[in-house]
């Protein structure tokens, strides 16, 4: 296991597609990778990057784009669009935690944060067809990329 990586799976596996990240982390760590289940609050997003070196974010987002539709940004090179993760149950999100920390010299050397655009984020732990498609889909990108 890479020991300077961190992949957070980040919402809430009780409202359906909040559950991407969750999902694709827990999936992640049975495959041996060092990934965690985030319930999003931005303050644990901070002090996550001091664990490690390469910080991988996963989220669900609400942007207006097609369900299932996969993100990946880059948060060293651009900050974060505080609208792309604005479907959350906290104040202080996962792009509110980057461009704090962006502001505080405190972002780790490496940030990829990857957004699952949602469809239903009702009560349930099912997620969507479109949004398991995609997480799928990351599970197998993450696994070629750092599984080694």
């Amino acid at each position: 296991m890479r020991q300077d990586l961190l992949i957070l799976g980040i919402g809430n596996g009780l409202r359906a597609d909040d559950g991407a990240g969750p999902y694709v982390a827990a999936r992640l760590a049975a495959a041996g990778l060092n990934a965690r289940v985030h319930a999003g609050d931005g303050t644990g997003i901070i002090d996550a990057m001091a664990e490690a070196r390469h910080l991988v974010l996963i989220d669900a987002t609400r942007s207006g784009a097609a369900p299932g539709t996969h993100t990946r940004l880059d948060a060293i090179a651009a900050p974060i669009p505080a609208e792309f993760f604005h479907y959350s149950t906290h104040r202080f999100g996962l792009a509110e935690a980057v461009e704090t920390a962006r502001a505080l010299d405190l972002l780790p050397p490496a940030l990829e944060v990857h957004g699952i655009e949602g469809a239903d984020f009702s009560p349930g732990e099912t997620l969507s067809a479109p949004v398991a498609e995609a997480a799928e889909a990351l599970i197998v990108t993450l696994l070629a990329a750092f599984a080694r």
